[in-house]
């Protein structure tokens, strides 16, 4: 079967709509790479003490400073493509 305009404005609209879910703010589980609990518990503190409280906020902070970082790079990158549009 052969795709017709029809099925391919409904492809594109259904793959737009999937598209819209996916946001760039969205922070993966294990951006760092490793599992905070299992960190944390490897670093030989008791759940629910206030050591795991602590590491487990450490790996918070470190988790959103990442995500900062990455945002303050997009950002630049843009102002300087906007800034510079004749160089690459």
């Amino acid at each position: 079967m052969r795709p017709t305009p029809t099925h391919l404005i409904v492809l594109t609209l259904v793959a737009l709509t999937l598209g819209a879910c996916a946001r760039r703010t969205d922070i993966p589980a294990s951006s760092l790479g490793e599992d905070d609990d299992a960190t944390c518990r490897a670093n030989g503190v008791a759940v629910g003490s206030s050591e795991y409280a602590a590491c487990r906020k450490d790996r918070d902070v470190q988790r959103s400073n990442a995500v900062a970082r990455a945002d303050r790079a997009q950002r630049n990158l843009g102002e300087h493509m906007l800034n510079n549009p004749d160089r690459p």
